[in-house]
This record gives structure tokens, sequence and C-alpha cells, in this order.
């Protein structure tokens, strides 16, 4: 049995009848099968692969996965929140405790945010590093593991990341997404600083990038120039508007619904499709209390629902960059406590991260 879309409080009244319509009508494929939950499920730890730096030694890529969309776990370093060294299928035994205080902490998170998180953080190891780097990880009373190793089928580079992030499909390569480099972030400001409780702090960060990979709109406009250099503008023109009234015939339904409709269709691919642009984003890493970011801050995780703060979200575009590449943004603390934050620029394929700890003192009247 089908189940149906009801339309939700989302701007409902700029919609059009027959978009509402459509949105009520479209079932849900297999939407029995695809539970999801917004709290109380677990977090489980994912090894992305690794990458080869140019002295020999190689960075392990770890990220998460938590099965909840709303509910944000905290998990501190230590018996439940570790890192161990071992030999090939020596932890295969999710009973077995292996924790050791002196080598639990790798730099890993103890925030962790909804849903799927990929190449969160990178642990260095030698060129001579053999073995498995485990990353033990408990939450709601289960354990759950993940096996760092150096097989060569686990090699990442660029075009890996943006694929399993979604900027291109499975097996997908062009040359300019081969010539992408990564966003780099200047933090102007200390990496680590002061706050009160209930006092905002400002963070700034100027983030520069190559402008790659270009967006839809910046492709089209390269594609207009391209033609009226070749003084055939007028013909391309042409074209699109013939293909145009093509779509048009052939469906008979707006751009809109057409979107509408790819939202709430299945994948047409196996992994994720993500929005190219460039954004930054801060986010909290380690501490176990609320903090605000204003203005708010561009979802770093996979939030695929429509209409969402995430690239990952159908309908959603790159924010305008600001003048001076400095991003600027207030954060306020709940609670006391040691809280490191995490920068993120991403241009939709690769990223840089960067960050700083905040000491947070009660507000003294």
């Amino acid at each position: 049995m089908n189940r149906m879309v009801k339309v939700l409080a989302v701007g409902a009244s700029s919609l059009s009848y027959p978009l509402m319509f459509l949105v009520m009508l479209v079932p849900l494929a297999n939407a029995e099968a695809q539970l999801s939950y917004t709290k109380g499920q677990t977090v489980a730890p994912a090894y992305e692969g690794f990458e080869v730096n140019e002295d020999g030694s190689y960075n392990l890529l770890f990220g998460y996965m938590n099965q909840n969309w709303l509910e944000e776990i905290d998990v501190l370093v230590g018996p439940d929140n570790y890192f161990t060294r071992t030999e090939a299928g020596g932890l295969d035994d999710l009973q077995l405790d292996a924790y050791d205080p002196e080598l639990a902490d790798r730099g890993q998170p103890t925030h962790f945010l909804p849903r799927r998180n990929r190449f969160t953080f990178s642990v260095p190891v030698p060129a001579n590093f053999e073995g498995e780097l485990v990353w033990t990880l408990t939450t709601q009373g289960e354990t759950k593991r993940a096996y760092a190793t150096l097989g060569q089928d686990l090699l990442v580079d660029n075009m890996v990341i943006a694929s399993e992030t979604g900027a291109l499909g499975a097996g997908r390569s062009d040359p300019e997404t081969r010539a992408n480099v990564s966003p780099t972030i200047e933090l102007e400001m200390d990496r680590v600083i002061e706050a009160r409780v209930g006092q905002p702090v400002q963070l700034v960060a100027k983030v520069t990038d190559d402008g790659l990979p270009m967006t839809f709109s910046q492709r089209r406009a390269r594609a207009r120039e391209q033609a009226r250099e070749r003084g055939d503008l007028e013909e391309e023109e042409e074209e699109e508007e013939e293909e145009e009234e093509e779509e048009e015939e052939e469906e008979e339904i707006t751009a809109e619904m057409r979107a509408l409709i790819r939202a709430l269709n299945e994948p047409g691919r196996v992994t994720v499709g993500k929005t190219v642009g460039l954004h930054f984003s801060w986010f909290v890493y380690r501490g176990e209390a609320n903090a605000s970011f204003h203005p708010i801050q561009v979802k770093p995780w996979e939030d695929t629902r429509a209409f969402m703060n995430s690239p990952w979200a159908p309908f959603w575009s790159a924010p305008p960059i600001p003048e001076d590449d400095l991003w600027v943004v207030e954060v306020t603390f709940d609670e006391p406590g040691t809280y490191v934050l995490q920068a993120r620029a991403d241009d939709g394929a690769i990223y840089t991260d960067e960050q700083v700890t905040v000491n947070v003192t009660p507000l003294v009247n």
C-alpha cells in the first residue's frame, strides 16, 4: 500500500495549487521499509580511507553516521569513545574492551551531529604503520567499531572525496574537477579564546577559493559568453528556446514541479547528490552543551530533506560570498566548559577544516 505525502507549512502559501496537489499525491516508494528516527538511535563510527603524505606517512580519515535526524549526542573521550592500535582482527569481538587512556584520544569528535558526516577528521600515522587503528564508540548501550587499515582499495584523493560527498556521480571525472584545489582558511583570531555564558563571541575567518567547481549558473554564463565570442549567441538562444518548448510540450508541468518530483523520487544514482558552491560553517566538535550561531550556519551534515539549509537538500543554493572574503559569525554558549569549534570551508567538492578552542566561564553578576 502506498503512503501519501501531505503538505507541511513550509512556504505553503507561496506554492501554486497544481504544485500543492502534486505534493499531496506523490507516493513515497517503499515507505514501510524506510524508517527514520528523530532521537534515541545509535552513532556508528566510519573509516573513510587513507591519504598518502609527501613524506610517505598517511592520514587515516574518519567520519560517522548518527541515525537520528534531530538528536545530537555527546560522548566524551573515554571507555565509550576511544582509539586502539591492534593487529588485524584483534578487536573483531565487540565484547572485548581495549581502552587505554594514554592511547584513546586521537582528536575524534565528542559531539555528534545528526545523520551522515563524512571525512570529519584525520589521524596521522607513520610510513611503517601496520595492523589496524580501531575507533570504538558506544552509544545507547550499543558498541560499534571502525577499523582503519592501509588496504589499497581504500586510498583516497580529491576525486574520491568529491564523489563520496556527492559533487560527482560514482566513477565520474572531468578536467575542471581534477584541477580543483581546496579552499583556504585564515583565522583572523586566536586559536584559543575566552567567553562567558550568554555573551556572544565573534568568530572571523578569511576564506579564499579557486572558483572551482563552477555552479550551474556560472557554467551557463560561461557558455553564453563563449557563444557570444563565437558570434553565434543568437543561434544558441534559439536552440535553448526550442528545447524549452519541447520540454513543456512533453511534460506540461513547471520547472518547480519537476524539481519537487526529483526531491521526492528515489535517488537516481548510488551516491548522494550535493549542490556545489563555496560555503563556510562553524559547528561544535567537542563540548557537552548547546552553542548558538548567528547567522544560522549551513549544515555540514547530509540533510537531504527539501528546503533545508544543507548542500544535500533539494532547492539549496550557495550563499553570497562576503566582501573581502571575511566570514563573520557570532557564537553564544549556554553552559560553561571547554569547547572545540570546527570551521569547514567547502566548495561543494572538497574542503578545508580549522579548529578553535573556547574556554567558557560563568557569567559574573
